[in-house]
């Protein structure tokens, strides 16, 4: 691990040695910025995110740390003592760090596995739809005629298709809870 604290960080970014930084983080399993500014802290994520082209993910729990939450791809406040700012300008909000496993091996792989298979019914659904239309052409020989009542085609996808999202949404489990958390490396898989 490395710890580097806001004067160091300071002459990182006023040095022009953000490559050397990176590649000594790249060494390390994690890195620990402390006394650091709000600026530095963003200034961390922006460059993380900007070098290495990777998804970013910041935790705070302060309004110190608000404009790191805000750089980074997804954010996570903790609600405490030192306010809400951190959980209003966050994508999640927990409230302790210990509940961070459960989020992220539990409910990222919930949302993970819901939306790749919502994206495919999705496809499905346009494609049958599409396909559809496109047959009925050859027999109506192609005048533009419509095959469905414009108030059906609003059904369609109002009602008629939007239940197995839904459904998807609150019911699908491909894991349970415990298992995920007694293997974090399901994790990995589903990507």
């Amino acid at each position: 691990g490395l710890v580097i604290d806001g004067r160091t960080l300071n002459i990182i970014f006023q040095g022009g040695l953000e490559e050397k930084f990176l590649a000594l983080t790249k060494h390390c399993q994690s890195v620990l910025c402390c006394r650091s500014t709000p600026l530095q802290k963003s200034m961390v994520v922006k460059l993380v995110r900007r070098q290495l082209k990777v998804m970013t993910l910041s935790i705070g729990d302060g309004a110190n740390d608000v404009s790191m939450i805000q750089a980074a791809d997804v954010g996570i406040g903790i609600s405490g003592q030192e306010g809400m700012q951190a959980v209003m300008a966050s994508d999640f909000a927990i409230s302790r760090f210990k509940h961070l496993k459960k989020l992220l091996l539990v409910h990222g792989h919930w949302c993970y596995a819901r939306l790749a298979k919502m994206v495919i019914y999705f496809f499905y659904k346009n494609v049958s739809y599409v396909n559809l239309l496109f047959w009925y052409q050859f027999f109506c020989g192609f005048s533009g005629s419509t095959m469905i009542d414009y108030w059906q085609m609003i059904f369609f996808n109002l009602f008629f298709t939007s239940m197995p999202p839904l459904l998807f949404g609150v019911l699908d489990r491909d894991v349970s809870a415990e298992t995920l958390l007694a293997l974090p490396a399901l994790y990995k898989n589903g990507q």
